[in-house]
């Protein structure tokens, strides 16, 4: 992974209002199955672009955090072993793994889509992503859900 990606908590009234309306636009798509991202966004006042710029790296954060569910996007190179190791960290982290998909390896990389329970002695998800992404063969890391 190239760059060290962080995560923040942050009040809202710290966020900018674009970030808090992809937010709202995505509670939106979630509630309604047939609204459109165009009706979604249109109704929050803000562009589809900036709905796609961000809609992958905010999601609401709130105190019961723990005994929900993460989805993890991992793009993994196909090397014995390294899926073990990343297994392993989750394991360091004490979260449960729920499932865990692996799609065949292509130019030898592979998608792996991870579910994980956030448990009461789970330790820092942010760490936990990170120290995942610093593995040698680990291209690309990315929450796509948290439930």
């Amino acid at each position: 992974m190239e760059q060290n990606i962080k995560y923040y908590v942050v009040k809202d009234k710290a966020v900018p209002e674009v970030l808090i309306k992809v937010v709202e636009a995505k509670r939106l798509l979630t509630a309604d199955k047939m609204m459109t991202v165009k009706e979604a966004t249109d109704k929050c006042g803000i562009s589809r672009s900036s709905f796609y710029k961000y809609k992958d790296d905010i999601f609401p954060f709130d105190d019961s955090s723990k005994g929900r569910n993460i989805t993890l996007s991992i793009q993994i190179s196909d090397e014995m072993g390294l899926l073990s190791e990343l297994l392993a960290v989750v394991a360091k982290y004490h979260a449960n793994i729920l499932t865990i998909h692996q799609t065949i390896p292509v130019s030898g990389v592979a998608t792996i889509s991870l579910s994980i329970e956030v448990l009461k002695d789970t330790g820092d998800l942010s760490k936990m992503v990170d120290e995942i992404g610093n593995l040698d063969g680990i291209f690309d890391i990315k929450i796509l859900a948290r439930e």
